[in-house]
């Protein structure tokens, strides 16, 4: 029970933040963030209602996926080696962290193999730190266009990770700054990247993401412990 109580607390601040930033909790969706915890939590996180399960290290999400018999939505929420595509280009159905060219190239051949089209968003290292992977704001929309020349890698949004912060408020620049580059490059109507998706907020600090404009929120501690 305890991922279910998790979650109807966690759903009841998303409510609030929503309601302050005149949303729909329809446009939402909570990723299970289960790349600590064992297959007995996963399947609590499913029984709760969960769906989305994000993963970052590829050997342990592929036993964990055998395991499942691949139930439930798979996102790779960790930096992605270039050469682990072709193990996990059949498991995942979204990538959060297209972040060069050539991760996009290998996705595309593996996935151009499959006849699959994998969404992908695009990582963004807004707060400039060095220990975050990512594009710098001004690499994008340059990233974007190489993009078209990959027609099995989608990008339908970005990607950020703000700092922990004790005041999770201090993270809302960032988040407005991703949502700021998602409408400028929108104005491009990029017919291979759609980029209506952000995928920015964990357990300590969604509430803010909700308000600055998210739509895919990394939830692992907060929902399904650690």
């Amino acid at each position: 029970m305890q991922v279910r109580n998790n979650l109807q607390r966690i759903q009841e601040q998303m409510k609030q933040s929503c309601e302050k930033a005149n949303r729909e909790m329809k446009d939402l969706t909570v990723i299970a963030v289960t790349k600590y915890v064992d297959l007995d939590r996963m399947k609590e996180a499913f029984e709760a209602g969960l769906e989305h399960i994000g993963e970052s290290k590829v050997q342990d999400a592929k036993g964990k996926w055998e395991a499942l018999n691949g139930q439930g939505i798979w996102h790779f929420i960790g930096h992605l080696q270039t050469n682990k595509v072709k193990d996990m280009i059949d498991k995942f159905a979204y990538i959060h962290s297209l972040d060069r060219i050539s991760l996009a190239k290998e996705i595309e051949k593996r996935a151009s193999v499959l006849g699959k089209i994998v969404d992908c968003f695009v990582q963004v290292n807004i707060s400039g730190e060095d220990t975050k992977h990512g594009l710098s704001p001004n690499e994008v929309e340059k990233f974007i266009l190489e993009l078209k020349s990959y027609p099995h890698v989608r990008a339908i949004g970005l990607m950020t990770m703000a700092p922990y912060e004790q005041e999770p408020e201090k993270t809302r620049p960032i988040f407005r700054q991703l949502k700021e580059l998602q409408l400028n490059l929108q104005r491009n109507k990029f017919d291979h990247a759609p980029l209506t998706e952000l995928s920015m907020g964990m357990s300590n600090d969604f509430h803010i993401a909700i308000e600055e404009g998210a739509t895919f929120v990394r939830l692992g501690s907060s929902l399904v412990g650690e």
